[in-house]
């Protein structure tokens, strides 16, 4: 299954936070001392633990202020989606810059904006996630945020999708299992709503593009220049509608007060710190406690849409998120059932090669 831990699309580009965060020379585990007779154990799995404590509470960290984000745009209102997406363009790319500008790496960012072959799949990733941005914060401030909610926790069964139409892929028949009560729900939910959950349906289709074409360059750019190119092929773009919003005096960046204009510009760092705390968690984590760790954020948000914007959920809603649960109990339960089997097939090609 493709792309099943991406939060924002960014599984697999996780150097650069390594370089913000932490030394990696004092990161790694150590790997000395391993004929010593047992001695070298606790300085071996002591690092190793170390490592997955801070890979879970990175990760904890990155879905967790993921999941709160509809509280930041609740706060933001009355800025439009338009307005907020933006701002958080332009301030992240100035955010960026500083970051690229600490970490000596603008060779590094400069050699990805010559290269066609990663220029061209991050200008396409901009504009999946401008899409993405611009569904996700309308559906927060025009009443949907269980829909928003919804939107991420189908993700994965887009993911399984892709992987079937654009990458040939054979699914696992809970896979298959899980795909047709995805159906099902939407189904559900679309009787519920009156229509079809199109925020959801969007948010979905759009993020899961996003992290198809991320997975393709992921190999070539690490997070922080992946971040600051996209930004940069959105900013112009941003920068005319901010420039639009403040002549046409519908703008709020300067007339709501000083609060509300910082506010707004820390939508820079509010975008930049979970992605760079997620890169962080994906390097030392392995992808099954990744992809299980990215429901925290669906979670959290349909905890925020019930409880602080008192979000009606009648009972078919209930029946459609219920059964899409169910597909992502089935699609856990693969994943873990594939890992564990993977995992016993290398420690037997081990003893076998060992023999």
């Amino acid at each position: 299954m493709r792309n099943i831990a991406s939060g924002d699309g960014v599984a697999d580009n996780v150097s650069t936070p390594e370089q913000i965060i932490s030394s990696s020379s004092s990161n790694q585990p150590t790997t000395a001392a391993v004929g010593g007779g047992g001695k070298g154990t606790g300085s071996i799995d002591k690092p190793v633990r170390s490592e997955s404590t801070a890979g879970v509470l990175f990760g904890i960290g990155a879905y967790g202020l993921w999941g709160l984000l509809p509280l930041y745009f609740f706060v933001l209102m009355p800025a439009s989606a338009i307005e907020i997406v933006a701002n958080r363009i332009v301030w992240s790319l100035l955010f960026c810059a500083l970051l690229i500008t600490i970490t000596r790496a603008w060779k590094t960012f400069w050699a990805a904006v010559k290269d066609r072959s990663v220029f061209g799949p991050l200008a396409l990733a901009a504009g999946l996630i401008a899409i993405n941005w611009l569904t996700y914060t309308f559906g927060v401030t025009t009443g949907h945020a269980v829909e928003t909610s919804l939107g991420y926790f189908i993700n994965p069964l887009v993911s399984v999708l892709l992987g079937v139409f654009v990458l040939k892929e054979k699914l696992r028949p809970l896979q298959w299992a899980a795909v047709g009560i995805g159906f099902v729900a939407v189904g559900v939910l679309t009787f519920s709503y009156g229509q079809l959950p199109w925020i959801a349906l969007i948010l979905a289709f759009s993020f899961g593009l996003y992290g198809f074409v991320k997975k393709r360059v992921g190999p070539k750019v690490d997070a922080l220049t992946s971040l600051s190119v996209e930004t940069v092929v959105l900013a112009p773009l941003a920068a005319i509608t901010m420039v639009v919003l403040g002549v046409t005096g519908v703008e709020t960046l300067t007339t709501l007060g000083a609060g509300h204009f910082w506010l707004l510009v820390a939508s820079g760092v509010i975008t930049a710190v979970p992605l760079l705390f997620f890169g962080a968690s994906a390097r030392r984590l392995p992808m099954t406690t990744i992809g299980l760790l990215q429901y925290f954020a669906p979670v959290l948000q349909f905890i925020v849409a019930l409880t602080v914007f008192n979000e009606t959920m009648t009972t078919a809603r209930w029946i459609g998120f219920c059964v899409v649960w169910l597909a992502l109990v089935l699609l856990t339960i693969d994943m873990l059932r594939t890992t564990r089997k993977n995992s016993v097939l290398k420690k037997k090609a081990r003893l076998a090669a060992a023999q």
